[in-house]
């Protein structure tokens, strides 16, 4: 069974170089015969394969970087732990991590993974950026986008003006296409891998929940993660992200994000915001199989089958209906859920979007105005506190807009969604983000405010039901 792998860090290779001496001690000098230098170019037909990536790893080389990051993480210790986690432990422990990332603005900003920050955001940790030129860098977090797996960085340069890389947003990739991956793999420095693009549009692969990603066989492993896939222009087509393999390194299965994301993620933060708004549909589907296909009548197996609707969404007043089938968006083919979100998800709010559908048998063109999810009812994002085994722990109203932001189903209906765990007794009773509290001593708790009032209540004894993964669970504590 082939396992995905964050392309994570793994310990700096220490490479130890011997001089070439004499047996006397003496370094022996080796002369060089002055030969002239060959005229490199691109290679641009199968016949010019001999010639070297050189002009382009000059042009993009010097605007890659090394990014290392360092968190304290603590382990929670608690009976209740056993029981929700499955697993005990306790103290802290210091976590690095070392990827990569690309300078994408003269005065410090930079891309990079999410999950090569993870967790420093919280002031947890500490970030350090290093150029090609080796010089060290403290890095502050403009922008983490978890949903996309990106995070945008800014270093003080001080007024100096750095090496930066072209965000091509524009390139038309085709299968095929020569590539080139740059980024620090294994910690040995920074290196040059080369390939071709092996497939697009890849959304049925990846841990973060909104990507349509770029494949390669160009080599990627441990270190490499957070940096550039370029074009051969030297420009930046994708963000490297992760692997699949069995061994943990390369096998020739990469996956990059693309450079329309990376824009989107950039420009969010360079206009001052603290997450990206990104358009939503409102669709709940399927991939249209082979079965599927014929009992619709269709003679190839395409699009995506629309189960459900979101009342009031952008889908709904553009006019789809349950039973139709998504066959495109703005021109690009969507052939399953994940695909249509990030067809819509890349536009800009405002922008209206041509959707084919084909409904009955026939085919027909819907406009879709690109809109953020409604964030009804209110988040309320609250901090609960006090004897009760929710103490540190943060809710929050479910709506289409925190659904999209943490990745669950917004379809699930109402409920008070676990969004983060700090110190206090939650932490040690085992809840997790993403956990829904359903009830509180038999009491239904359809709202953040609902819950609040459920732990004013004095007590030492308590029964709660939360549900995880589809599956309740109820536990009692005693505070």
């Amino acid at each position: 069974m082939k396992t995905m792998r964050s392309l994570r860090a793994l310990l700096p290779a220490v490479v130890l170089l011997a001089a070439c001496s004499n047996p006397n001690g003496q370094t022996q000098a080796q002369s060089i015969p002055d030969l002239a230098q060959p005229t490199r170019r691109v290679p641009s037909d199968p016949a010019s394969m001999k010639a070297s990536f050189s002009p382009v790893v000059k042009k993009a080389a010097p605007a890659v970087v090394n990014v290392k990051s360092r968190r304290i993480v603590r382990q929670r210790v608690d009976p209740f732990w056993d029981f929700f986690m499955g697993g005990g432990g306790g103290g802290a422990q210091v976590q690095g991590s070392l990827g990569s990332g690309a300078i994408v603005r003269a005065d410090g900003v930079i891309i990079t993974n999410h999950h090569n920050i993870e967790g420093i955001v919280e002031g947890n940790g500490d970030i350090t950026v290093q150029l090609a030129d080796r010089r060290e860098f403290p890095a502050t977090v403009l922008l983490d986008d978890p949903r996309a797996d990106l995070a945008v960085l800014k270093i003080d340069t001080k007024g100096e003006r750095l090496p930066v890389m072209a965000i091509d947003d524009r390139e038309q990739l085709e299968v095929g296409d020569l590539v080139l991956a740059l980024g620090n793999p294994f910690g040995v420095g920074q290196t040059v891998t080369n390939g071709i693009v092996s497939a697009l549009a890849r959304t049925d692969v990846g841990e973060a929940n909104f990507g349509s990603y770029i494949q390669t066989d160009a080599a990627i492993n441990p270190g490499n993660s957070g940096g550039p896939l370029v074009d051969m222009d030297g420009d930046l087509i994708g963000i490297n992200t992760f692997i699949i393999s069995r061994s943990g390194s390369s096998s020739g299965v990469g996956f990059a994000i693309p450079a329309a994301v990376v824009k989107q993620v950039v420009n969010a933060a360079l206009g001052g915001g603290h997450s990206v708004v990104r358009p939503w549909l409102g669709v709940k589907g399927q991939a249209v199989s082979g079965e599927i296909a014929r009992s619709l009548g269709m003679t190839v197996p395409r699009g995506v089958l629309v189960a459900e609707v979101y009342p009031g969404s952008s889908a709904d007043r553009a006019g789809l209906k349950e039973g139709d089938v998504i066959l495109s968006i703005d021109g690009q083919a969507v052939n399953d859920e994940g695909g249509g979100a990030f067809a819509i998800g890349t536009h800009k709010i405002g922008d209206r979007v041509p959707m084919q559908i084909r409904r009955g048998e026939r085919d027909q063109t819907l406009t879709v105005r690109a809109e953020a999810a409604p964030d009804v009812p209110a988040r309320d994002e609250r901090t609960i506190k006090g004897r009760n085994p929710f103490d540190g722990a943060t809710v929050v109203n479910l709506s289409p807009a925190v659904a999209q932001d943490l990745g669950v189903d917004p379809f699930d209906g109402r409920g008070v969604l676990v969004t983060r765990i700090g110190q206090g007794y939650a932490l040690s009773a085992g809840l997790r983000p993403g956990d829904f509290i359903r009830e509180v001593n038999g009491r239904p708790v359809n709202t953040v405010g609902e819950l609040t009032a459920a732990t004013a209540a004095q007590g030492r004894s308590w029964t709660v039901t939360i549900e995880r993964q589809g599956q309740r669970i109820t536990a009692r504590f005693s505070t």
